[in-house]
């Protein structure tokens, strides 16, 4: 008898299979072991991010305790600049907000809360040394006026802002505050003054919680509301502003900056008209000042520097408080004076650059004859049918492409076994290769669907057409257009549309513009433009890769030059004499050097959003005012849409509406970096204010490749429907302008594409094929794009009125 066995069962039937790649055998990995590199090789904890991750004790305080060193060494280095008997001052703006604040009361009580007094006073500022925390501290008053308080304002590291207990800022206050804030600002403290002359004095906490509330809208930062009247809240202002570290402005840390403290001018001036040179005293703030670069003081213009010498202040540790601190007399030490590499100032390339390729240009400015539109980079003609495929067969259904060479022509049978390409009315096939004119734009993919079969025709292609009598043809047209205005006032279907006038032609009218398969994808032929582009714009400068551009001018700026916290004399080479009759003594004045090549136009772009209560769109190509870093301008921007495209192209906009953000483009100076800009127009409602801010932005990558495309639409309306077979009319009038834009894909606002099929009589009527029957109600349209080219942008100075340019001029239709 056989032995039995014990029949055994498997304890789990899951079946255990070796990963096809281990988890952490990446890419990434093996190319770090590769390098040498151990981190990463042990296995990683299930938790993903930093935060999650399970530490130590010991780790976390020893993170905990770098993080601290690191904070320290930062503060240590931004606060190095103010130690010391002679340390750099901090720059001090006090902004009243309302009409009954004095901001030289503000600061006297101030400066007799820590005892100190003014070492001496400026023109403008008053510099005062408080000897309990050993800071010198210069402080600028500022009047309520809107251009004194932005200069004040980019140029301090603290901002004080007085606030009245009794009265409101208004809507002058509330304009500093979002210019202030629009431009960028530093540390900001809020006091509030007269505040003891509220009674009964129990409203007092109430009134500064208010005015906590209000600030805090604009600056949300804000934990306190100081009072002037109480000696202990100015000490606790005064012990801030001394001790805090500025965070200062990025755009200004980036560069070299100065407070102009002395002015110098030549004492032996025969001629107003002439140039000389002019020397300007300050301390060196932000990062090293280079002679080779150029500085821009005011609104007087760049200039370049001739020496830079040693101007620092005499160590005597007594000295009477009304006593000028001046200069002992010693030997003029150079700390720099510009070399080779110095920048020049031309604002644009020399006329040899644009010598290269004449004939090249030339031969593309004049192209062959044309005989129709441009689409794309291609011209299509009405008699040239070399780009059409082979029209399609009737054959059975399921024939393959080998067994329809064997049919000769078109079957007779009109059995239901046979699928039509093209059907008795010419409705193509959507299955078919697409064509030249078969665009993009307007297109209900959603729609499409598999065609139907034909039918027998009710609209013969043979019928005759007869034109219209002129009279009944000019009554219609205007009913029409009559029509389509109150439509288009209605919902703004189409915010580009035009109406050609009958007795105007289409292809000369239009003779720049051109068709787009697609406005994001297409390309755009540029040496069609040539011949349209300004004056000068061969010798912009180029910038073609931005990013790496601005990575090797910081790094350049980053190193070299007179140090931060050095007190210097700044001999300016030509300066114009005459500016020393126009400037004003009681403005505080700046200098900011330039990084390299910023004195150098080219097209320049930046993001516009236009305020949301402003009542009006704005026009494209309008006059604004435009403060930009140390700079303001009086632009005429163009409008487009913002966004990245494949191609670079981008629709023009002929208005921005009121919250609407778009990109404003114009021809001035480049700006490296992302710098705040503000934007404004004259004032009408606030008599005291010449200006109103409209809008915010931000500088954006120069480019002169961007290229901004002007849409108009040409609509027409459809005549006599048969299935897919159209008659539209409207659109043009006569038969060339037909011909001659013949390749361009058609659209309805419904979605319905199509294409020109033929010309019917000499008024512009035609017969069109769409991918589907259209609506009676429906109207049908074509796209055609033009290059629009930026305008130049010239300095704003105060000279100049804002009314001298009168009425914006209207920007033409084309």
């Amino acid at each position: 008898m056989a032995p039995t066995t014990e029949h055994h069962h498997r304890n789990t039937t899951k079946v255990s299979h070796k990963p096809f790649k281990s988890r952490h055998a990446t890419k990434s990995l093996i190319r770090d072991l590769a390098k040498g590199k151990i981190e990463g090789t042990e296995a990683k904890p299930n938790r993903k991010t930093p935060h999650q991750q399970v530490m130590s004790k010991f780790g976390r305080k020893n993170q905990a305790r770098q993080i601290r060193q690191t904070k320290h060494q930062q503060n240590i280095k931004s606060s190095s600049v103010f130690a010391g008997q002679n340390g750099a001052p901090r720059v001090i703006a006090v902004v009243p907000l309302c009409e009954d604040m004095d901001a030289v009361a503000a600061i006297q009580k101030l400066n007799h809360a820590v005892d100190a007094e003014s070492l001496w006073p400026l023109e403008v500022c008053m510099r005062v040394r408080v000897d309990r925390f050993k800071q010198n501290l210069i402080y600028v008053p500022v009047k309520r006026d809107l251009m004194t308080a932005l200069d004040a304002c980019r140029l301090a590291d603290f901002v004080l802002f007085l606030l009245s207990p009794t009265e409101e800022p208004g809507e002058e206050g509330e304009l500093l505050l979002k210019t202030i804030e629009g431009q960028g600002v530093s540390n900001v403290l809020t006091m509030v003054q007269n505040l003891d002359n509220v009674e009964p004095a129990r409203r007092r906490p109430q009134i500064v919680t208010s005015l906590k509330s209000y600030i805090a809208h604009y600056f949300p930062n804000q934990e306190r509301v100081l009072s002037l009247d109480a000696e202990s809240e100015c000490s606790n202002a005064i012990r801030s502003l001394c001790t805090m570290t500025p965070k200062g402005v990025k755009w200004r840390e980036d560069r070299s900056w100065m407070l102009v403290e002395n002015l110098q001018w030549p004492s032996n001036v025969v001629e107003a008209n002439i140039e000389g040179e002019v020397v300007v005293t300050g301390v060196v703030r932000g990062r090293g000042l280079k002679a080779n670069r150029l500085v821009q003081i005011g609104e007087w213009g760049h200039f370049q520097i001739e020496k830079i010498t040693d101007a620092t202040l005499p160590s005597s540790k007594k000295r009477k408080a009304d006593e000028m601190a001046v200069d002992e007399a010693k030997d003029e030490e150079v700390l720099e004076v510009p070399d080779v590499e110095k920048e020049e100032l031309g604002e644009l390339a020399p006329y040899e650059a644009t010598m290269e390729d004449v004939d090249a240009l030339s031969a593309s400015e004049a192209p062959a004859e044309k005989r129709g539109v441009l689409l794309d980079d291609h011209y299509y003609f009405s008699d040239d049918e070399t780009h059409l495929p082979d029209v399609p067969k009737r054959l059975p259904r399921g024939t393959s492409s080998y067994q329809s060479a064997w049919f000769l022509g078109d079957m007779s049978d009109s059995g239901s076994d046979f699928e039509d390409a093209v059907d008795d009315e010419g409705d193509l096939d959507m299955e078919a290769p697409a064509l030249p004119q078969d665009g993009l734009e307007g297109l209900d993919k959603a729609t499409l669907k598999e065609p139907t079969e034909a039918t027998p025709s009710e609209y013969p292609q043979s019928e005759m057409f007869l034109d219209p009598s002129p009279d009944d043809e000019a009554a219609q047209l205007a009913e029409y257009r009559a029509q389509r205005k109150t439509e288009a006032k209605e919902d703004l279907e189409f915010p580009d549309e035009i109406e050609l006038h009958p007795n105007v032609l289409a292809r000369e009218r239009l003779a720049r513009y051109r068709g787009l398969k697609s406005l994001r994808t297409s390309h755009w032929e540029t040496s069609e433009d040539r011949a349209h582009e300004p004056e000068e714009w061969n010798r912009l400068l180029q910038v073609p890769d931005y990013k790496r551009a601005k990575k090797q001018v910081d790094n350049v700026a980053r190193v070299g030059g007179v140090q931060p916290g050095k007190r210097v004399h700044v001999h300016l080479r030509s300066v114009p004499l005459s500016l020393q009759q126009t400037h004003i003594p009681t403005k505080a004045l700046a200098l900011y050097s330039f990084l390299c090549h910023e004195q150098k136009r080219t097209v320049v772009n930046y993001s516009i959003t236009l305020n949301s209560n402003h009542p009006n769109p704005l026009r494209s190509k309008g006059e604004l005012i435009m403060q930009c870093g140390p700079r303001r301008y009086f632009i005429n921007p163009i409008f487009s849409q913002s966004g990245n495209t494949p191609n670079n192209v981008h629709k023009f906009l002929r208005y921005l509406h009121p919250g609407q953000t778009a990109i404003a483009t114009f021809i001035a100076p480049i700006t490296w970096g992302s710098v705040p800009a503000i934007f404004f127009q004259p004032s009408a409602s606030m008599p005291n204010t010449p200006l109103a801010l409209i809008a915010t932005g931000t500088s954006l990558p120069a480019s002169t490749s961007r290229i901004i495309a002007k849409r108009v639409i040409l609509t027409g309306h459809p005549y006599k429907i048969h299935k897919k077979l159209v008659t539209v009319r409207y659109m043009f009038f006569n038969k060339e302008d037909v011909q001659w834009f013949k390749a361009l894909q058609l659209w309805t606002k419904r979605g319905r594409s199509g294409f020109i099929k033929e010309s019917l009589g000499t008024h512009g009527y035609f017969k069109a094929t769409f991918d589907g029957k259209i609506n009676p109600q429906d109207a049908v349209g074509v796209s055609l794009y033009k290059r629009v080219w930026p305008r130049e942008a010239r300095p704003w100075t105060e000279a100049e009125r804002i009314g001298e340019s009168g009425e914006e001029e209207m920007p033409s239709v084309d």
